[in-house]
């Protein structure tokens, strides 16, 4: 079972990034169970999205204690609380522009790959929105689900510019495939 945890800020997508995540991973044939946690459910506080990941059905219902990856919204969220789900094998990956040799000096220990949403996301006429350039990347780090899959979500679910969201959450695919590659060679 693949298990995920999305925090962000109020505001920022990370539910929506959640529900388009999970509806792709259905879309795929995979069982799925989201669930999200809303905080003091205002712009700016710290919001979370839960997701399970499987090939049989899922009957847990607790709370998802160590993931096996997150999705990191903003950097200033990774801190005890959220680190506290991540063991040594988690993949955190976070919308910063930081590489991740900075990374690696600040939480050593940790697998983290920094993507810069913001500036993907600017690209493509979204401004600050970074959940579908963080989508696609996320994605790719975790080999699931498939870009074509999740495109089609995002053209189903996101209320407006269907094709910003696409190429933005394309961009953000191909730049952590390109770290990837970087890190392999």
């Amino acid at each position: 079972m693949l298990q995920i945890i999305i925090q962000g800020r109020g505001g920022q997508g990370a539910q929506t990034a959640g529900n388009l995540l999970a509806m792709a991973f259905f879309a795929e044939g995979r069982q799925v169970q989201s669930f999200a946690s809303y905080g003091g459910a205002r712009r700016g506080t710290p919001v979370s999205s839960f997701i399970r990941v499987d090939d049989r059905p899922i009957r847990v219902r607790c709370d998802i204690e160590q993931a096996d990856a997150v999705l990191c919204f903003d950097a200033t969220l990774l801190e005890s609380r959220l680190l506290a789900t991540a063991r040594p094998d988690t993949l955190i990956v976070v919308n910063s522009s930081r590489t991740p040799e900075q990374f690696a000096e600040k939480l050593p220990g940790y697998r983290v790959m920094p993507v810069d949403g913001i500036s993907i996301a600017r690209r493509h006429g979204l401004g600050r929105i970074v959940n579908s350039a963080l989508l696609g990347a996320f994605a790719r780090a975790i080999e699931a689900p498939k870009l074509e899959v999740l495109a089609r979500a995002l053209t189903e679910e996101a209320p407006k510019l269907h094709d910003e969201n696409i190429a933005a959450c394309a961009e953000g695919y191909r730049w952590v495939e390109a770290q990837l590659q970087r890190m392999a060679a």
